[in-house]
């Protein structure tokens, strides 16, 4: 029973969960173009939107092919490659670490932003606070679990 339970959770779901979210996001570009986005609010206050949206943005990037690299690409590459398995562990740690904080740094600051800078709050819809809320507490899940990894 066990072993089942790991084949579907770490062998079949993240397939299944990478297409789902590559066929959904296909539809909702073909079918809602202009829902596919936050409304821009960089003319409202410019201020710390550099280093806030490039902290967020090159984190999560990271983030995604981070969980691509490690959970999708087959284990045997990375046997394949020399690294092996304690080595590939760390390396997500270390780097999931790197660039989950970075993210939630710029992801922080951007909330932030948007909730507190009157001329930003007012012009944002609650999609968007939605959105960044639910990133944000997203990503803080995902760096309570790095202990545990760890340990």
């Amino acid at each position: 029973m066990r072993d089942t339970i790991n084949h579907i959770v770490f062998g079949w779901y993240p397939y299944f969960c990478l297409t789902v979210f590559i066929v959904g996001s296909w539809l909702r570009f073909d079918r809602e173009q202009y829902t596919w986005k936050t409304g821009s609010s960089q003319m409202l206050s410019n201020k710390g939107m550099r280093v806030a949206s490039n902290l967020f943005h090159v984190g999560i990037i990271m983030i995604f092919f981070g969980h691509f690299a490690g959970l999708v690409l087959p284990h045997a590459l990375w046997l394949g490659l020399g690294i092996s398995d304690l080595a590939h562990q760390w390396v997500a740690i270390i780097a999931g670490l790197i660039f989950g904080v970075m993210c939630l740094i710029g992801g922080s600051m951007l909330w932030y932003r948007r909730m507190y800078n009157p001329r930003v709050r007012i012009n944002s819809r609650r999609s968007d606070v939605f959105i960044i809320t639910w990133l944000m507490l997203t990503l803080i899940l995902g760096l309570i679990t790095v202990p545990f990894s760890i340990g």
